[in-house]
C-alpha cells in the first residue's frame, strides 16, 4: 500500500467516477482502475461498486476511507513541516438545510482558514440529499432537524447509512416574514392568523414526503402554497408577497439584513436542530472547527433574540 494509492481512493470517492478521478489525477483510467484493484486485493476488501448513478463506496470502503484521509492529511502536514513544499490543497464539504447559521459558521471558517489554496463546498439542499451526501462521503457534515413527526423515519435512514445525529439546540417554532408584513407587530402568531397569507416551503424533489419536509406542520392544509428551491427566492417572496415560512427563529441580520424578521408561532411543537456525521469516519480538523463555529454562531443568535 502506498500514499499515492490512498490519494487515488480519496479522489475516486470525491468524484464518484473513475473517469473523472483519472482526469483530476492526470493519469489514465486503466492505471487508476488497476491501482484501486491492487489495493483492494492487498487489503482483502471491496472499496467501491458501480451503479447507474456512478461509483458508490461500500461500508468497509467508508471505514477504510476514514483512515486514508487521516494518513494523507498527516503526511501533508509532515511534508510541509520539513520541506519548502506548499501546504496541500484541502477539501471540506457541508450539506445543510436552508439555515442562515450554517452559512454564518461556514463564512467564519473560511475567514480563519489562512491558505492560498483550498476547495470548500457548502450545499444548501434537500433533506434526503443531505443524508445521502454524508453517507457517501460527499460531505463530512450534514445539518438538519428532527422532531416528533419525522424522527422515526429520518433516524431509520441515519442508522442504515451508519450516520449519527448530534443535537445542537432545541428551538421553539417561529415564522419568517417581511418586516412590513401586517403580522410583524404581533408578539406571537397563531395558525389561524396565517390563513390569509401565502405559505412558502422548500420543495424536496423525488422525496417530496411530509417526513422530508424542511418545515414542521407539513401535513396541515393551507389555502395558498408556494414551493421554492433556494433561500434567496424564498426571502424575495416573503417580502414581495407578504408570505411566511415556518422555521427555528434563528436568522443572521449580518447576512440577511433587517427586511426579514422572526415572530414566535404559538404551537406545542419543538424543533431539534443538529448535525450528522459518519459513524466510521473520524472528523477532520476542519470539521471540528466548523462544528465549534456552528455552536458559537447559534449561541450568539439566540442571545441576541432571547429565543
Amino acid at each position: 500500500m502506498t500514499l499515492q494509492q490512498l490519494k487515488y481512493v480519496i479522489e475516486v470517492a470525491r468524484s464518484r467516477s473513475i473517469s473523472n478521478a483519472a482526469q483530476n489525477l492526470f493519469i489514465s483510467q486503466p492505471s487508476l482502475s488497476n491501482a484501486i484493484k491492487e489495493l483492494e486485493k492487498e487489503m482483502g476488501i471491496t472499496l467501491f461498486f458501480r451503479t447507474n448513478k456512478g461509483i458508490m463506496i461500500t461500508p468497509e470502503g467508508s471505514e477504510f476511507l476514514g483512515y486514508a484521509r487521516q494518513v494523507v492529511e498527516q503526511a501533508g502536514l509532515l511534508e510541509h513541516r520539513y520541506s519548502e513544499a506548499p501546504t496541500p490543497q484541502q477539501h471540506f464539504a457541508v450539506s445543510a438545510q436552508h439555515y442562515a447559521f450554517a452559512v454564518s459558521a461556514f463564512v467564519r471558517l473560511l475567514k480563519d482558514y489562512d491558505r492560498e489554496e483550498y476547495e470548500f463546498t457548502l450545499r444548501e439542499t434537500r433533506t434526503y440529499e443531505i443524508i445521502d451526501d454524508v453517507k457517501n462521503l460527499r460531505s463530512e457534515i450534514g445539518v438538519l432537524y428532527l422532531n416528533e413527526f419525522n424522527k422515526k423515519v429520518i433516524s431509520k435512514l441515519l442508522r442504515e447509512g451508519n450516520l449519527v445525529f448530534h443535537e445542537l439546540f432545541e428551538a421553539k417554532p417561529h415564522i419568517f416574514i417581511s418586516s412590513k408584513n401586517p403580522l410583524a407587530e404581533k408578539k406571537y402568531v397563531t395558525l389561524s392568523d396565517l390563513d390569509p397569507y401565502p405559505y412558502l416551503s422548500y420543495e424536496q424533489g423525488d422525496y417530496n414526503s411530509f417526513y422530508f419536509s424542511e418545515e414542521i406542520l407539513s401535513t396541515l392544509s393551507r389555502p395558498k402554497n408556494i414551493k421554492v428551491s433556494d433561500r434567496a427566492t424564498l426571502f424575495n417572496l416573503l417580502i414581495g408577497l407578504n408570505g411566511y415560512t415556518i422555521t427555528t427563529g434563528v436568522i443572521s441580520e449580518e447576512l440577511n439584513g433587517s427586511d426579514i424578521i422572526a415572530v414566535p408561532l404559538e404551537v406545542e411543537e419543538r424543533i431539534n436542530i443538529g448535525y450528522v456525521t459518519h459513524k466510521n469516519i473520524t472528523n477532520s480538523s476542519l470539521a471540528n472547527i466548523y462544528i465549534e463555529y456552528l455552536k458559537e454562531t447559534i449561541a450568539e443568535e439566540l442571545r441576541q433574540r432571547h429565543i
